[in-house]
């Protein structure tokens, strides 16, 4: 591969020429208190950082920018930080999905507007991942993604505690008078340790494993603990890497082809993946031209165990330990004959070349395919008259005795009416009954919010039962568990067959034919479509405007229509200055 010459770098278009706008470019660079020789001619990296006070995941970044901007002065770069929309999941109301796209638009305009030769995206706290990659991949410069890292198992009394997973859990049994103040507050306290995202394979370390296994960050990098060392030398490792790239001129397009994102979406099932890993996937495959639908993951998950023993899907061990098992390099290896090892990676080497001297250091973690943790892979695709545009569920991680299931639905219109209605212990619900919430997708939700996982209605609770099944147009946090079916599509806000659904219809789950229906005639449907009324638009003003008139539903990613790779064309790199 020819090096590129430094006059061909893009930051010299802002710096080379003998000009009034380059004379400007030059003086003001001196103002921030730098000569020509530190940036003249070498690589300039734009590290995007998701750092923020309030992102608890993202505490240790500021760190970690030093080391990626020590590897890139290694190899003879100049890196510049560029802080971004952090996106933090944790405190974002109504919900961090709601700003995805912004980050994803941020990041490209950021790309496209300074004078950056390439960039490593620093996130991991659920949607920075997407939406840096999303961004990144439509403005087309070398890339890596820096991972944050999970952060350190959660301890109380004891107990091993995985962070969303056992606060679901021991919040059932507060509910059910199980648990009294001092064992809650010394719960809240363990459960949390350390900087980095959830040590469960929630959402963030699902969404870091697909971008490693995309080809998108260094080989191993996904797994390593936030305050490892290992991250530290991870992180300028990153940084020398891609001045090499820009040098090679190893754009994204390079990488993420259909054989990238068909091993991604292999190894998602095979770590027991968040359902949110169908909406995100959807989307960066789609920036990058690759039509992934719905359907091609329902039939990967069909075809692909799971072999990750990580929480919520597995049973027994989080994330550090799946590190210490060998990390996702030593999943891959056990995947070897179902991937495309030819696929390049931001290494610059194959992924047959990465994965040469992977190998499993507990295979209790990291199951042989002849030992899966569950014989088929996370996530399966629901179609029928209530979803006619698909649902999502997780079989792996309920019991399965939900896998066929008919009862009565008990539908609520709104979050709030549902949160007051589980908590009347006179609510008339029996464990048969269907609890569906709906307008809380992507225009209802707003923003698709984490309200999948309907709280069992405190009645049941007191009885002992911990699990029903649950229908909704919204989302759930990877973290969460249970018979939860999720993003039906199209979602009831925008008239989708959810909305015609009324308590006391039956509901009919068929997991193994792939079929969620209403048993409800379609002459009563028609009646009932006639009278449906559209409800009032969520926003009147500003980014959620654009929001909810440019969304588009579950099954396509939930990106902006106008962002995606088939739409139109970008007036991308003329010399405007």
């Amino acid at each position: 591969m020819a090096r590129k010459d430094p006059k061909d770098l893009r930051s010299a278009r802002w710096f080379a020429p003998d000009d009034l706008r380059s004379f400007g470019h030059r003086s003001r660079m001196m103002q921030l208190g730098y000569a020509e020789e530190e940036y003249r001619d070498r690589p300039v990296i734009g590290v995007l950082s998701t750092w923020s006070e309030l992102n608890t995941c993202h505490s240790h970044f500021p760190e970690r920018v030093q080391d990626v901007k020590r590897g890139v002065a290694q190899a003879g770069g100049f890196a510049v930080e560029m802080p971004t929309l952090s996106v933090d999941e944790s405190f974002t109301k109504p919900t961090s999905m709601l700003y995805r796209n912004l980050l994803a638009m941020e990041t490209e305009e950021m790309i496209r507007s300074h004078p950056l030769d390439g960039v490593v995206l620093m996130g991991g706290c659920d949607k920075t991942t997407p939406g840096l990659i999303m961004g990144a991949l439509s403005a087309g410069v070398p890339m890596i993604f820096l991972s944050a890292g999970p952060m350190l198992r959660g301890n109380y009394a004891g107990k091993v505690l995985g962070s969303g997973s056992d606060a679901w859990k021991y919040w059932d049994e507060r509910r059910a008078g199980n648990i009294g103040d001092d064992e809650w507050q010394g719960i809240q306290a363990g459960i949390a340790r350390s900087a980095g995202t959830c040590m469960t394979m929630g959402t963030a370390s699902t969404m870091t494993a697909i971008a490693e296994a995309m080809g998108l960050s260094l080989p191993g990098s996904s797994s390593i603990p936030a305050v490892d060392s290992a991250h530290q030398r991870m992180s300028a490792a990153c940084g020398r890497r891609i001045v090499d790239m820009v040098w090679d001129d190893m754009t994204p397009d390079m990488i993420v082809t259909d054989a990238a994102c068909r091993n991604a979406a292999i190894v998602a099932m095979a770590t027991g993946c968040s359902t949110n890993a169908v909406v995100h996937l959807i989307a960066m495959a789609r920036r990058a031209g690759v039509s992934l639908t719905l359907d091609d993951l329902d039939a990967l998950g069909r075809s692909t165990p799971l072999i990750a023993n990580v929480r919520p899907a597995g049973k027994d061990y989080l994330m550090e330990d799946f590190y210490l098992a060998g990390g996702l390099s030593a999943l891959m290896k056990q995947l070897e004959n179902m991937l495309d090892c030819s696929a390049m990676t931001v290494s610059g080497k194959s992924l047959e070349e990465n994965l040469k001297n992977a190998r499993v250091y507990n295979s209790d973690v990291i199951r042989p395919l002849s030992n899966p943790v569950y014989h088929e892979g996370s996530l399966a695709v629901l179609r029928g008259n209530l979803c006619p545009d698909g649902a999502v569920m997780k079989p792996a991680a309920c019991d399965p005795r939900f896998h066929f299931h008919e009862g009565p639905a008990l539908v609520f219109d709104s979050y709030p009416e549902m949160k007051a209605a589980i908590d009347d212990e006179s609510l008339d619900v029996t464990p048969d009954h269907v609890l569906v919430l709906r307008n809380a997708g992507p225009q209802g939700g707003p923003g698709f919010p984490e309200w999948g996982m309907l709280p069992v209605p405190k009645a049941l609770i007191r009885q002992g039962h911990r699990d029903m099944l649950r229908l909704s147009d919204a989302r759930m946090s990877g973290t969460s568990y249970g018979a939860c079916i999720l993003h039906v599509a199209p979602e009831s806000f925008v008239g989708g067959p959810l909305a015609l659904l009324q308590t006391g219809d039956i509901v009919r789950l068929d997991l193994p034919g792939r079929r969620l229906d209403m048993l409800v005639d379609e002459d009563e449907l028609a009646r009932r479509r006639e009278a449906w009324i559209s409800p009032k638009p969520r926003f009147e003003r500003g980014y959620g405007y654009m929001f909810a008139r440019h969304v588009t539903q579950a099954d396509q990613g939930c990106d902006f229509d106008f962002l995606q790779s088939d739409f139109g064309r970008t007036v991308g790199e003329p010399d405007i200055f």
